[in-house]
């Protein structure tokens, strides 16, 4: 073990170490251990594992601190593997060099604001466990090209760029689980220009991760996830955002969960599974724009100030067993599909918890130019002025749900409202409390309904 301080670092929280650290790179046995205390470092430690051989990052128990002071990076840990996850396409060296390089036990901070925490590319099974990085740029930045990435029971906490940041990178196998990711200005975890396979959002507390607490009301939009996979390059699959909370502030243009996908032929299936996490309080809480295979399932998602989910130019989005609410008369609730096709939603309650509706004057669940969208076994209770509200739509078809406006005095115009053309939309077996308005170039199927 490479113990900083034998090689000349204080650990006072005065003295730069910047030398006594990279001393210890390049002498030590690959073991960088940083005792208890303040370590002030002003340059990149830059640590190559192809020259080192395996490395590790540690700290004692959590006691230590590295403060980084100059710009860049305070660590780049930097491979040569340009392979994927098969066995077969790792070289020797990487195996014997530069496989799983770990940083554990030790909390970064940044006094520059163009400093980040950990920056890393070429890297083969990096592990990142009981890491704190705060009032950096961006804490955990991955570029170019890495593999099976872990982190687990880390705090990336109060950054004034990205929590999590994957950045124009090649990356398969990443799972981030156990962690709390929290008031980084521009987002928890963000995907950008990247092509991303198996990606695992597990049982985390994704919060906050807007301007509010850094002053900066007019930042530019963000999410607690956001995955953008518009560029001509990029694409993420296979991702996995399962039982974590995810919540906000409401910001201008922000969301909760944001995933955006090129809506286009040259699209490849999703595969992205959103399930069993608590969801709440941002503009738009989940905001899917030209995705493809998408799953929204046992969600409970609350309080907005535009939609509860709002999916945009998309094809096959299965939405199941969500609960769609909101626990304040100053917020909104509902869902909304635009110009999207080949869709389910089935099994979701949605309820509406104000006497008068909500500011936006929306309904609980609006369908605009959307086609061969089926609703079924849904409750949609007190929404004003409708519980649907279809435009523009055919192949639309309601079955087996309840819509009704159980207060004593009812505020709602009617159940279901269908506006514009449309074509073999069908209304079946619902029990329905209110009117069904239908305007004339629309053509609707009224079969067995309760009313």
């Amino acid at each position: 073990m490479s113990d900083v301080r034998q090689f000349g670092a204080k650990g006072d929280g005065i003295i730069d170490d910047t030398e006594a650290v990279r001393h210890a790179v390049e002498k030590g046995d690959g073991a960088l251990f940083f005792p208890s205390g303040t370590y002030l470092i002003s340059e990149t430690i830059n640590i190559s594992l192809t020259k080192k051989g395996p490395v590790a990052i540690s700290g004692e128990s959590g006691t230590s601190t590295v403060i980084m002071t100059g710009e860049g990076p305070a660590f780049r840990l930097s491979g040569a593997h340009q392979g994927t996850g098969d066995p077969g396409s790792v070289k020797p060296i990487v195996w014997d060099q530069e496989r799983m390089p770990t940083v554990q036990n030790i909390a970064l901070e940044g006094k520059n604001p163009n400093a980040d925490g950990f920056e890393l590319l070429g890297t083969m099974q990096s592990v990142f466990d009981g890491v704190m990085v705060r009032r950096m740029r961006h804490g955990i930045h991955l570029v170019k090209r890495n593999r099976n990435v872990v982190i687990s029971n880390c705090h990336l906490y109060h950054n004034s760029g990205v929590g999590l940041y994957l950045d124009r990178v090649n990356l398969h196998q990443i799972n981030v689980s156990n962690s709390h990711i929290s008031y980084n200005r521009l987002g928890g975890i963000r995907v950008e220009g990247s092509e991303v396979r198996n990606l695992q959002i597990t049982g985390n507390d994704i919060e906050y991760n807007n301007a509010k607490t850094h002053g900066k009301l007019d930042s530019e939009p963000t999410a607690e996830i956001w995955i953008d996979a518009t560029d001509p390059n990029s694409s993420v699959n296979e991702v996995t955002i399962n039982s974590n909370t995810i919540q906000a502030t409401s910001s201008p243009g922000g969301a909760n969960i944001r995933i955006l996908e090129k809506g286009d032929e040259s699209r490849p299936p999703g595969l992205i599974t959103i399930c069993g996490n608590v969801i709440g309080s941002q503009e738009n809480n989940v905001h899917l724009s030209g995705v493809y295979g998408v799953t929204i399932s046992g969600n409970t998602i609350y309080s907005c100030t535009n939609r509860n989910l709002l999916i945009e130019n998309s094809r096959l989005v299965t939405v199941g067993s969500n609960h769609f609410r909101r626990h304040t008369p100053s917020r909104g609730t509902g869902m909304r599909l635009v110009s999207s096709e080949d869709c389910t939603v089935s099994g979701c309650t949605f309820h509406d918890e104000s006497e008068n509706g909500q500011k936006s004057g929306a309904s609980l669940l609006e369908l605009e130019k959307c086609q061969r969208i089926a609703i079924t076994g849904c409750v949609l209770t007190d929404g004003v002025p409708y519980g649907i509200d279809a435009a523009d739509c055919s192949d639309l078809r309601v079955t087996g749900s309840i819509i009704t406006d159980k207060r004593k005095v009812q505020k709602s115009r009617g159940a279901l409202n269908f506006t514009g053309k449309g074509k073999r939309n069908g209304v079946a077996s619902n029990n329905l409390s209110g009117k069904i308005n239908i305007s004339p170039e629309v053509e609707v199927k009224l079969h067995e309904n309760i009313n």
